[in-house]
C-alpha cells in the first residue's frame, strides 16, 4: 500500500505543481501611460472599490498618511524634469503618498517605490517633493479607485485622483519648448560628429563604399575638438584597406598616443600590431 501511495504521489507531482488557481484581484492593477508634450509620464497602481463602504473619513481617514490605492505603492515615472508648484521634480520613479483631508489633499512624492503599503520606517529624507492640492466633491460618486492624467496642454497636464466623492488635479509642468527647441537645432544642425563615425564604420564593416567611409571618417575627425583614438584607429583601417600604408601608420601612430593617453590598453595594442603590420 506505500508503494502504491508513493508511485501516485510520483504520478500526481506534476499536476499539482502546474495547476494555480486563478481568481480576481480585490483591488485590480491599473496602468496609464500618457504623453504630455514630449514628456512620457507613466503610472501604475492597484484599484481598489468602495463597495457601499464609507472611504474617506472612514476607510481611508482624515488627516493620515494613505498608500494611495491598495497593495504595492503607487508609482509614477516621468521621462524628464517636471514643475510641481514651482519646484522641480527630477525624472525618474517615485512612490505616491497622499494625506487626504476634508478640503485638501497633501500629495507626496518618496523615493523608495519597493514597499508594500506604507513605508515600515518612513523616512523624511526621501521625500522629494511635498505639495497640496484642493479637494473638490463630487456629484456623482466614483466606486473604483481611479487615477488619470488629464486636462492635456503642450507644457502641462494634470494627475486627478478620484474615489468615492473626492476629487483631486495636481498640475504638473512639462519642459516641452526646451525638448522641442533641442530638437530643431540637432536636426537642422546636421550630422554630428558621432553620425559621420557611425557611417564611416558601418561602410567600413560592410564593405561598402570605401571612399565614402574615408569621407565620412574625415569629417568626424575635423568636427572633432580632441582627435578621439577609436575615430583615427577607424581611419587608419581605412587607409589601409585604400592601400595607404604609410598613411595608414602616421594615423596609427596617432591613435596609439591618444590611446595611451586615455589609458585603453585595448587600443594601444591594436595600434602597435597595425603599426608593425603596415611597416614591413
Amino acid at each position: 500500500m506505500k508503494k502504491l501511495l508513493i508511485a501516485l504521489a510520483i504520478i500526481l507531482a506534476p499536476f499539482a505543481t502546474e495547476a494555480q488557481i486563478k481568481t480576481p484581484q480585490a483591488s485590480p492593477k491599473g496602468y496609464i501611460k500618457q504623453t504630455v508634450g514630449l514628456t512620457d509620464v507613466e503610472v501604475t497602481y492597484s484599484r481598489p472599490g468602495a463597495r457601499g463602504r464609507a472611504v474617506f473619513g472612514n476607510l481611508v481617514p482624515f488627516g493620515k498618511l494613505w498608500r494611495t490605492g491598495a497593495n504595492e505603492n503607487t508609482i509614477i515615472n516621468f521621462s524628464d524634469d517636471v514643475i510641481i508648484d514651482g519646484k522641480t521634480l527630477k525624472k525618474g520613479k517615485y512612490a505616491i503618498y497622499t494625506i487626504p483631508k476634508i478640503e485638501s489633499w497633501e500629495v507626496i512624492f518618496y523615493l523608495s517605490t519597493d514597499n508594500w503599503g506604507l513605508p515600515e520606517n518612513w523616512n523624511e529624507s526621501y521625500v522629494v517633493l511635498r505639495t497640496t492640492v484642493k479637494e473638490e466633491a463630487l456629484p456623482t460618486p466614483v466606486e473604483t479607485f481611479t487615477i488619470g492624467i488629464n486636462s492635456l496642454d503642450p507644457n502641462f497636464g494634470y494627475l486627478e485622483m478620484a474615489w468615492e466623492n473626492s476629487h483631486v488635479a495636481l498640475k504638473f509642468e512639462v519642459p516641452t519648448a526646451k525638448n522641442a527647441i533641442a530638437s530643431i537645432e540637432k536636426t537642422l544642425g546636421g550630422p554630428t560628429a558621432n553620425d559621420y563615425f557611425a557611417a564611416s564604420q558601418y561602410l567600413f564593416q560592410s564593405n561598402g563604399n570605401i571612399e565614402t567611409a574615408r569621407t565620412y571618417v574625415d569629417k568626424s575627425l575635423d568636427m572633432s575638438t580632441e582627435k578621439p583614438y577609436f575615430i583615427l584607429r577607424l581611419k587608419s583601417l581605412i587607409q589601409a584597406k585604400q592601400g595607404d600604408k604609410k598613411g595608414a601608420v602616421e594615423t596609427a601612430k596617432a591613435s596609439l598616443a591618444a590611446a595611451e593617453t586615455a589609458n585603453n590598453q585595448d587600443y594601444v595594442k591594436l595600434n602597435k600590431d597595425s603599426i608593425a603590420e603596415w611597416s614591413r
